[in-house]
């Protein structure tokens, strides 16, 4: 598995508004989209390469719903590129990593996107491919 770098960083909020004073205060442009498949509004922070992503539940059965429910407000996921998304993700389940994604789904900038799941990666690791 070849990964090329650090994609972004995920940061879970209550309200979009609210979590992006900062970054527009500290002179950075917000750029603002909906995943709907992932219920979730984000404000998209660019920093050189890598981003930003403070996001926002649409509704209760959004998965950041619950993580706010359960954790609060605060980093959510750290995601990394990767070469070939398929072939990461047997890699990964080949060494005995549990998998959220067995197959790529399609994320923020119409990427594809899977999840390792926290309990055996430590953290919620989220795997793209441009």
């Amino acid at each position: 598995m070849k990964v090329k770098s650090i994609d972004h960083v995920a940061i879970a909020v209550r309200n979009l508004e609210d979590g992006v004073k900062i970054w527009k205060d500290m002179g950075f442009e917000v750029e603002y989209e909906v995943v709907e498949e992932q219920k979730v509004r984000i404000g998209i922070v660019h920093i050189g390469d890598e981003r930003i992503e403070i996001l926002e539940p649409l509704d209760d059965s959004s998965p950041i719903s619950g993580f706010l429910e359960k954790r609060g407000e605060g980093i959510h996921h750290l995601a990394v590129r990767v070469e070939d998304l398929k072939d990461a993700l047997r890699e990964l389940e080949g060494k005995g990593y549990r998998l959220i994604d067995r197959e790529p789904r399609t994320g923020a900038g119409g990427k594809k996107i899977a999840f390792v799941h926290p309990k055996s990666a430590k953290f919620l690791l989220e795997l793209v491919e441009e």
